[in-house]
């Protein structure tokens, strides 16, 4: 049956790209073996319960070939009807060109650039385990699921491959299984252009389980070596050879499959060639009907069994099915905002340090908190040293060790947010999102709460020089739509921006701290505002004015002490933090003039990065203090005064333009 369900899946395939004149049918088609085997026989999941929490996880890291998933949903009984299939990569439908996150039933991730997936399964492998030794006890386990992954050549040709496979081999996350869709095709023709390595003895090195020479287009061979798969104490890597676009009479083998539609001839010989009627489209045989259905009731059992158990725990165990809940919907305590603003901090302070004084507290307010640095903890503050770090003998604590692998970091949060029971953040120099960036984009597109905590913001970094100093990256980060970057001025917004960041559920916030010491802000009317994007620090709303200089992180004490030069001169000053510039511009034009007063005001932006973001805010009356090229080698205060970030000068600018 699994043979027959195969070929059905293969006709589909071929039709819903065909249909859609659009999409990539030929891994569907060589890899039909191979999904038919783990959706019809191998995983364990609930189609009428797809959030179920014990459910095996299937990522398809090769996302072009979707319409692979989307038949085998399909066939499963997921809530993805036929008509769905045939609507395949067209406007609103359920079956985008890639799987997407949150749009398909089923889809357990976003995938499509390639590698991403293979990140995303370990750390949804990574927090199976976790969640396992968190709450499973000797009489009930309530957490024992395995994580999926099919993975092609362009998945193991991009270095986040390599990042998360050796993360994982150190971690020994046997749960993890990927198998490679060992084609030796890619868009331009065969891999040896350019892809000649090992891909088995790269893995071995990475102390991998590697099964080698599997017939990816028989199920006896597959089955087998999931079989041995799930015996090893170490991921594994399955070594399954296909044929791209098998059965196709003249494009089986090509890249011509890869990419484009076969044509109407060419799935007419393929479906001669498995025995399909060549003249239906999107056909599926009553017999693969009734096994699907059939499967279906048998999920159900297995899951209503695993309920009994989780109720016989939940009884037994009550603090922990409190945990369980709380992290479940991410639950904060209702007196957290009190103990995080009750921390005491002392000024003048970097808010890096602010920032790691107030990720303890919340350590030991919210269990389900955990996360790392990628080998700089010590800079970025985040290494929580009451608790344990996660190692292969020891999964009960909150600290990761990524290791120096920043994309690999950003794609493993991403699965474990995926995968849920943990609230993850992930901590580098901003200046390294430029090695994470498709992650994060990739979390915001998702909706997935992570937490960035990026340190050492700024050209104040100083002698580490242009290579270090993240001029652009800010606002880099500002134009990812549903990324919210927070970069606060002092202790108190810091405390502000991460109460902020974890209430934000739907999508992932990047807190953006100095290297350097800042002054503790006197706020004339307290912080109100803040959670706005913008408020005032000091001169009221209601005074008329002659500046209004606006600035976020370190640059708003330098305005403060600019307006105390300019007020000397009795020219009337009003300081704007804005830590979260897109929240702030979202505001209505009321509120916003309101914090920016008249637009005929003289306004007067400062940032130490590029500034062309501020425009938005700035009139035809304007100043701009900004850092336009990449910075320069020398002690941090130096730099700024270099490129003009200096009050006395900043002043005289001021008053030369008034």
């Amino acid at each position: 049956m699994l043979k027959e369900t195969a070929n059905i899946v293969r006709g589909l395939s071929a039709d819903g790209v065909e249909k859609a004149n659009s999409g990539h049918p030929g891994m569907p088609i060589g890899c039909a073996e191979i999904g038919s085997l783990l959706f019809g026989e191998i995983m364990d999941f609930d189609p009428d319960k797809p959030e179920w929490v014990d459910r095996d996880r299937f990522v398809l890291s090769a996302g072009h070939g979707s319409m692979l998933l989307y038949s085998l949903l399909h066939l499963s009984g997921y809530d993805l009807s036929l008509e769905d299939l045939k609507n395949f990569r067209q406007l609103g439908s359920k079956t985008p060109g890639h799987p997407e996150y949150s749009e398909t039933p089923g889809v357990e991730t976003t995938t499509g650039p390639l590698g991403q997936g293979i990140g995303n399964g370990v750390g949804m492998a990574l927090a199976e385990k976790m969640m396992a030794e968190k709450y499973n006890t000797k009489d009930e386990k309530v957490i024992d699921h395995y994580t999926y992954v099919l993975a092609g050549d362009g998945c193991m040709m991009e270095g986040i491959s390599s990042e998360a496979s050796s993360l994982a081999g150190h971690l020994e996350l046997e749960k993890l299984i990927v198998i490679y869709d060992d084609n030796e095709i890619s868009i331009e023709g065969s891999t040896d252009l350019a892809f000649t390595e090992s891909v088995a003895d790269r893995y071995k090195a990475y102390n991998w389980h590697v099964i080698e020479d599997v017939d990816g287009n028989d199920l006896d061979e597959l089955r087998k070596a999931i079989k041995k798969a799930k015996q090893t104490d170490k991921p594994t890597l399955i070594m399954a050879q296909t044929s791209i676009a098998k059965h196709s009479p003249q494009k089986e083998g090509t890249s011509d499959a890869h990419g484009a539609p076969l044509g109407e001839e060419e799935i007419k010989g393929l479906k001669k060639n498995i025995g399909l009627p060549v003249d239906k489209k999107f056909y599926i045989s009553e017999d693969v009907k009734e096994f699907f259905a059939k499967r279906k009731k048998e999920l159900k059992n297995k899951r209503k069994k695993w309920v009994e158990t989780f109720e016989k725990w939940s009884n037994k165990n009550p603090e922990l099915k409190k945990e369980w809940d709380n992290a479940a919907k991410l639950e904060l305590p209702e007196d957290l905002k009190k103990k995080i603003n009750d921390i005491d901090i002392d000024s003048p302070i970097a808010t890096r340090k602010s920032s790691g004084a107030t990720l303890r507290k919340i350590a030991d307010e919210v269990p389900y908190l955990i996360g790392g640095s990628a080998d700089l903890a010590p800079s970025n503050k985040t290494y929580l040293s009451k608790y344990g770090e996660i190692q292969k003998d020891n999964f009960a604590g909150k600290n990761i060790r990524f290791g120096v692998r920043e994309h690999a970091m950003g794609a493993i949060a991403n699965g474990i947010a995926a995968h849920g029971g943990f609230r993850p953040f992930a901590a580098t120099f901003l200046v390294f999102t430029d090695y994470m960036r498709p992650a994060m984009r990739l979390a915001a597109l998702m909706g997935l709460p992570v937490i960035y905590v990026f340190t050492h913001d700024s050209i104040y970094i100083g002698e580490d020089g242009p290579t270090h100093q993240p001029v652009e990256h800010v606002e880099s980060l500002r134009l990812i739509p549903n990324l919210k970057v927070i970069r606060p001025a002092d202790d108190d917004e810091t405390k502000e921006a991460w109460y902020e960041a974890l209430n934000r559920k739907n999508g992932p916030t990047a807190l953006v701290f100095t290297r350097q010491n800042l002054p503790h802000l006197e706020k004339e009317n307290g912080i109100n505002g803040f959670e706005k994007g913008g408020y005032i620090v000091s001169g009221s709303v209601e005074d008329d004015v002659d500046v209004v200089l606006m600035a976020s992180g370190s640059e708003v004490s330098l305005a403060v002490e600019t307006a105390e030069l300019l007020t000397e001169d009795d020219i009337k000053c009003r300081v704007v933090s804005i830590p979260d510039r897109t929240k702030f511009a979202e505001n209505d034009q009321k509120y916003i003039n309101g914090i920016l007063g008249s637009p005929d005001v003289l306004r007067v932006a400062l940032e130490a990065g590029v500034g062309q973001g501020w425009y938005q805010f700035l009139g035809d009356n304007h100043h701009l203090v900004s850092v336009e090229d990449f910075g320069e080698s020398a002690p941090g205060q130096q730099v700024g005064e270099h490129y003009g970030f200096k009050a006395e000068k900043i002043a005289k600018d001021i008053k030369d333009k008034l």
